[in-house]
């Protein structure tokens, strides 16, 4: 199916596509495993003060599927984790298989996260989340690529502390993705890493921080 399908924003899609996991294994690790990932973190999460295991930061998997990244995580010493998706599916299959990681999977959409207390969250992980809302011409995106990441990423603000961190992870062109990370209302710190492991081609990691007014960035 090719990645600019709308359908990858829908649950049914989700469901069916994880129906198929054997319960043992994920179906499918999106993008990058956590090997190809660890500069990434390691620049960016766990040496900085207020973010090591020891500090105890809650972490919230936007959009988590079936990936092996949180319990990688918690081998890392991660022990406040949250993790949802809006596939009942995924979310009972990672229930199932990780129980006794003491993770927490919930079911919600990421658009809409009502649940969640303004200001609760330390670290916002998105790894091809906000990939799989897009869809149509990178140039005109249709309204409801627009709406849906805008959407999207007005949760991540709200939850996300002051002193908190958004860590996105896309494959797409940092020129599209740029205007689409910066909706309108919302006051980002957006900052840039070509990410490189050796393969055909680059992705990109953001570290998004809010502008926290009198604060040095």
């Amino acid at each position: 199916m090719d990645v600019s399908d709308n359908q990858f924003s829908h649950t049914f899609y989700w469901d069916e596509h994880y129906s198929q996991s054997d319960g043992s294994v994920p179906k499918h690790e999106w993008l990058r495993p956590f090997s190809a990932l660890e500069s990434f973190f390691a620049a960016n999460l766990f040496a900085l003060a207020g973010f090591t295991p020891v500090d105890n930061p809650l972490i919230l998997h936007l959009g988590s599927g079936d990936s092996t990244i949180p319990v990688d995580l918690a081998a890392r010493g991660y022990k406040r984790q949250l993790c949802v998706d809006f596939s009942p599916t995924a979310v009972k299959l990672m229930k199932d298989r990780h129980a006794e990681h003491g993770i927490e999977w919930r079911l919600m959409d990421v658009r809409d996260m009502k649940n969640l207390e303004d200001g609760s969250v330390d670290v916002a992980f998105d790894k091809s989340t906000l990939d799989a809302m897009i869809h149509g011409s990178p140039w005109s995106p249709p309204q409801e690529v627009k709406d849906n990441t805008a959407a999207y990423l007005a949760e991540v603000h709200r939850v996300l502390k002051d002193k908190g961190r958004f860590l996105c992870v896309t494959f797409r062109q940092p020129h599209f993705m740029k205007p689409l990370l910066n909706p309108e209302g919302l006051n980002w710190d957006v900052r840039l890493q070509v990410l490189r492991d050796g393969g055909s081609f680059d992705y990109y990691g953001y570290l998004i921080r809010k502008v926290v007014p009198n604060e040095e960035q």
